[in-house]
């Protein structure tokens, strides 16, 4: 009798602490945080299902997975239209609260009600913001705000409305200033409403940011354009740029001769034969930088140019870019760190996929331990789907496609980590906010420092990871608004196949399951 393996009892028990985790993060949004949390719940299912069983050695057909996709689609759907149903009738009640809310503020300051917003520069004599009724007062001191021209202060005082943001305190900063107040609509429509209002003020010399305070109330932050703009481009950076490039070239055309059976290359011509490999990490690179630069693109944010990580194991760690512009909202930020997720990651499946076939009909070339299956949980379930009882004997021929598309999962998981400028740790950001992200950060680091005990590749992506993506991203114009539930389902399952890639399958569940030499001996 086999006894129950420690780490499919660990994985399980934090699946369940997510799903409570999340489940009491939701109730404070009502129940709209709840059925968003059915829509987690019913998106996850077959796939925790699945792998939950597969970890504990049960292995069922693909037949089945498909029944269990179908049933999560359909139970996705019906959540999905209650869900849009709550949202109505809650913002029906919101816009009510609100309006009651402006009517008392309103008869408070003894202002008579307008009759049209007052985001406009040409309703200043209709009414006073609280800025502008403090200055009749002789209350706000503009001499303190020595960065900023008088003229321009006040026209940055006019932009604000008891319809929009209500200020109660202005404070200088840097080249600019920070209003607090309290928030008096959506944050995405009050910060619409207050950008164009300080556009046709001041042009473009400024830009707005809606984000929140150290006491988590909404701020709004006024800087100059120039100060929200990084140069990364320069010629020093250019240059380290184009020795990463032939670093990293060197390493994928050295690791393709090693899958051609070249182990040490002595002569030049023989870095010829790992061209092609080369050539499929190179392709692989090229869809994550291409989705990654149209997404931003179309946000018209700006990227610096792409800084490659060669690796001699992996051929490239990937490339990293850094935002040079400011972010609009969440929405551009989980866009831009999702679009090279999606690309490299369905490539890369697809070549394994297709390799894996190709494998199964006798067309492999490489031959390999089967235990290799044993370090990653979606290898070793695709690999048990194509080769099945093959997978008893100690090697196995796989075709180079195989190796190929591993290693652009890896890749993948890598940069999915939810830790600072990472994709992944963008996805966490532009999710749950900065705050999560900052603890995910520390905590990936932790995890990698632990993953070196049984991989030195961790401590090398760590030591990366620590030294130049840390970070979290620059406030956004827009922190506030929070993102859709598809996109918020969908970064989950981008971190779920994370984990699912990169987390080993423990040798009694291999043995259960007819992985590795010695596999399937036992009753």
């Amino acid at each position: 009798m086999i006894s129950t393996p420690f780490l499919p009892i660990t994985v399980f028990i934090l699946t369940l602490a997510l799903l409570g985790w999340g489940y009491f993060r939701s109730r404070q949004f009502g129940k709209l945080g709840l059925l968003s949390w059915l829509q987690f719940v019913a998106l996850m299912s077959p796939w925790l299902v699945y792998f939950g069983l597969f970890v504990s050695g049960v292995f069922i057909n693909f037949t089945t997975l498909l029944f269990l996709l179908l049933g999560s689609t359909i139970a996705y759907v019906a959540i999905s239209n209650q869900l849009r149903k709550a949202a109505a009738a809650e913002r029906s009640t919101l816009e009510q609260k609100l309006k009651q809310d402006l009517k008392q503020d309103l008869e408070a300051n003894g202002i008579n009600q307008p009759n049209s917003s007052n985001s406009s520069p040409n309703n200043d004599a209709q009414v006073k913001t609280p800025l502008a009724l403090a200055m009749s007062q002789g209350k706000t001191q503009l001499k303190l705000f020595k960065a900023v021209p008088v003229e321009e202060m006040k026209m940055m005082q006019g932009i604000f409305g008891i319809e929009t943001y209500y200020v109660t305190e202005t404070i200088p900063y840097q080249e600019g200033a920070i209003f607090k107040g309290n928030l008096r609509g959506e944050p995405d429509v009050v910060h619409e409403r207050l950008t164009k209002s300080l556009s046709d003020r001041l042009g473009d010399k400024y830009n707005l940011f809606l984000v929140e305070g150290q006491d988590r109330k909404p701020v709004v932050i006024v800087l100059p354009s120039r100060a929200s703009f990084t140069d990364n481009n320069t010629i020093a950076q250019k240059v380290l740029i184009a020795v990463l490039i032939v670093a990293n070239g060197y390493t994928a055309l050295n690791l393709g001769a090693l899958v051609a059976g070249i182990p040490v290359v002595q002569a030049p011509e023989e870095y010829l034969v790992g061209l092609p490999f080369a050539l499929g990490i190179g392709a692989i690179l090229g869809v994550r930088e291409l989705a990654m630069r149209l997404t931003a693109k179309e946000y018209k944010v700006k990227m610096s140019l792409p800084f490659l990580l060669p690796s001699s194991q992996l051929g490239s760690f990937g490339a990293f870019s850094r935002v040079s512009s400011p972010l609009p909202n969440r929405i551009a930020l989980f866009d831009i760190a999702i679009a090279p997720a999606l690309a490299s990651g369905l490539l890369s499946l697809l070549l394994l996929l297709v390799g894996l076939r190709l494998s199964a009909t006798g067309m492999g070339s490489i031959d390999i331990p089967s235990q290799i299956f044993q370090a990653s949980v979606l290898a070793g379930t695709l690999a048990k789907l194509f080769l099945g009882d093959a997978l008893h004997n100690s090697f196995i021929s796989i075709h180079p496609l195989v190796v190929l598309g591993w290693l652009g999962s890896v890749i993948t998981a890598l940069n999915l980590m939810p830790a600072g400028q990472l994709d992944g740790g963008r996805i966490v950001q532009s999710i749950y906010g900065r705050r999560t992200a900052s603890w995910t950060t520390v905590l990936t680091l932790i995890f990698l420092v632990i993953a070196t005990v049984i991989n030195p590749l961790a401590l090398y992506w760590g030591g990366v990871v620590l030294i130049l993506l840390r970070d979290l991203e620059r406030p956004m114009l827009n922190e506030l608004s929070e993102l859709d539930g598809d996109r918020e389902a969908l970064g989950v399952v981008a971190l779920f196949w994370m984990l699912i890639t990169l987390l080993p399958i423990t040798s009694s569940v291999a043995e259960r399951l007819g992985i590795g030499s010695g596999a399937g001996l036992l009753p």
